[in-house]
């Protein structure tokens, strides 16, 4: 049985060629416009506005196949996987019009803003407010590591508005442009080295059109869930593929380090725990591929429970593989050439964000599992 169409093998095989065109040392903007030409920032988009018709399972691919060659494009997580999946599903006409033809062939990137210094993962205690005035909207709050908002062209904030019979808040999404007066950002000091940068972003009253808010203001969390879905299961495909690099490179290695009569990797010190990592790795690809899957196929509640599965094996794997490549190599696991050394770093961000495996593990034990919560 194959997994994957001989479309998808076909895809990954021309990704993969494209990512060992560009390697470890990429230019992310010569990479961007190259995979934005060839189809393959939005090909999870609708052909009707520019984009290849596929899906989460097609997107999925490409950033893997593109980390697995050391050249990962980070604001695919964010700009065609989130922004363009909730403007696809949920936008209005002269916003699919506007905003997805750009998404699709890279002229146009969007950031997304969620997270807030006081709420952490919990995106109930939200404090950016949405009011409505006689000409839209007032927007007011503050968001904290948001990427790539330097290069974007607006960002997807997402705010709470009262509920008119209620008088509960509610979260919405509104497109809010990167030059909106009171819109300000400031980057912040990470020591984690990455072409897209982190930002604090304070709303100081902005004011945006009616035409702002994406979809209908009663949607609430199903269109919030509808970007937050496919960015775990990009994340997943970004640790994945960095994994599969990170174990590349120790395989290498391996294979040609000698300092008895055979090979290091005869040794089963060495050779099984790569073993068990090339394994894991491969288990998360499956739970990613479920998700993407059922993603695809409109079953969201089922998307959601294998999405956050699929992020938290896929950040464990990846961990586990980079650390496992790096000791393979030893001192020169920790030197420039190999490029390993950077990812003992970069590979904890699967386990951070977009939510941490401590908040997945409480998804599962209270929607999978029935138990309890604690909180």
């Amino acid at each position: 049985m194959n997994v994957e169409s001989q479309e998808h093998k076909d895809l990954r095989a021309a990704v993969a060629a494209l990512g060992q065109r560009h390697g470890r040392g990429y230019d992310r903007e010569q990479l961007w416009a190259e995979a934005a030409k060839l189809g393959y920032l939005g090909v999870n988009l609708p052909e009707e506005y520019g984009g290849g018709g596929g899906g989460m399972a097609e997107l999925s691919i490409v950033l893997e196949e593109l980390g697995a060659a050391a050249c990962p494009l980070l604001m695919m997580v964010v700009s065609p996987a989130i922004c363009g999946t909730v403007i696809a599903r949920f936008g209005t006409e002269e916003q699919k019009r506007t905003w997805l033809p750009g998404l699709a062939d890279g002229s146009l990137t969007m950031a997304f803003g969620i997270t807030e210094p006081d709420a952490g993962s919990n995106s109930h205690r939200i404090t950016t407010t949405a009011h409505r005035t006689e000409d839209g909207w007032s927007l007011t709050g503050r968001k904290v590591f948001i990427s790539g908002v330097d290069i974007a062209d607006a960002t997807l904030i997402v705010g709470r508005t009262e509920d008119a019979r209620t008088g509960s808040l509610k979260p919405c999404l509104f497109i809010v442009p990167r030059d909106a007066d009171g819109f300000q950002r400031s980057q912040i000091d990470m020591e984690l080295q990455a072409h897209e940068k982190q930002f604090e972003l304070v709303l100081d009253d902005v004011t945006l059109p009616h035409d702002a808010l994406v979809g209908e203001e009663d949607a609430g969390l199903l269109q919030l869930f509808a970007g937050l879905n496919p960015e775990r299961i990009m994340t997943a495909a970004f640790a994945i593929g960095m994994g599969r690099y990170a174990l590349a490179t120790a395989l290498a290695y391996a294979k040609d380090r000698q300092v008895w009569k055979a090979p290091i990797g005869a040794h089963q010190a060495i050779a099984h725990p790569l073993a068990a990592s090339h394994i894991e790795l491969e288990l998360a690809r499956l739970m990613m591929q479920k998700a993407a899957a059922l993603y695809d196929a409109g079953d969201d509640a089922g998307a959601g429970e294998a999405a956050n599965m699929a992020k938290y094996a896929a950040g464990e794997a990846c961990v586990k593989a980079v650390d496992q490549s790096v000791h393979t190599l030893g001192g020169n696991g920790l030197t420039r050439e190999y490029g390993l050394a950077s990812l003992v770093t970069a590979s904890r961000v699967a386990r951070i964000a977009p939510v941490s495996r401590e908040m997945i593990l409480n998804y599962v034990s209270h929607q999978s599992l029935g138990l309890p919560k604690s909180y």
